[in-house]
This record gives C-alpha cells, structure tokens and sequence, in this order.
C-alpha cells in the first residue's frame, strides 16, 4: 500500500491534507535499525563509503566491518525548507527505507538518505522508492 500523496496545487484546507507515510506495517520484513549517532552519520560520508544522488534524495552507503543488520540514518538540511517541511521529508524517506531496505540493502551496510529541496516532499512516492532502489543497486556496484 502506497501513502496518498498530497494535493499537487498544495491548497489543502486543515484536515484535508493526506499523512506523509502508510500506516500499515509489514511484520514479514525485518526492521532497519536507526542510527542516531554524529559519528556514524560522518562515516557514511568519507571514503571509502559511497554516494549516489537521484532526483527525489541522497544516498551515502557504507560497509561496516562486522556482520550486523542494516541501519540507516535521515537528514534533511535547512536548504529542504521549515521545520514542517523538513519533518514531511524526512518521515517520506523512512517510510521509503521501510518499505525497500530489507529487500535491496545488505547486511552490515549503513545508509545515510538525505533529502533534496522541493523534491523529496512533492515526488510521487512510487518515484522514490524507485530512486532508493537505483541508489542502491548503483552503491552496491550492481
């Protein structure tokens, strides 16, 4: 199940405006742990980690020494727009990961996924998780 994207024209009354992220889970997957930690957020982002931009975010990959799960971090900078817009993108990502990281990620990798000014809130969200799935496969050499 998709989440309903919002109103393209973005008059939306109070109320009216669709959630950002599904509300169902899927128990099957298992869940990426989250990291939250500076200094594992700048791993991601020095060599010899990877990067590979699409147009909806960022993604930075990194194969951790030890055979842990996945884990995957979000970020969005002031550049993204307000606190509210940044959380809305932010929270889009999560749900992208959610939903595509126990399938295409690999074991002992940490993700850093970064959102792109007026492009990771108003993408359509089939779009991204295409994106995340091309970053990945692009990361992992595929």
């Amino acid at each position: 199940m998709t989440p309903p994207e919002a109103p393209k024209d973005g008059n939306a009354a109070r109320g009216d405006t669709p959630p950002a992220v599904s509300v169902c889970a899927d128990a099957a997957a298992p869940k990426p742990e989250i990291m939250a930690k500076r200094r594992d957020f700048l791993a991601c982002a020095r060599p010899p980690a990877s990067k590979q931009g699409t147009k909806g975010m960022m993604v930075q990959g990194r194969n951790r020494t030890d055979d842990g799960g996945i884990r995957v971090g979000f970020t969005c900078s002031k550049k993204v727009g307000n606190a509210v817009a940044r959380n809305r993108a932010k929270r889009r990502l999560r749900e992208a990961a959610r939903m595509i990281l126990p399938l295409h990620g690999r074991p002992g990798w940490d993700y850093v996924l970064i959102g792109r000014a007026a492009e990771t809130a108003q993408r359509p969200f089939e779009e991204l998780k295409r994106d995340l799935i091309y970053a990945l496969k692009r990361i992992h050499g595929l």
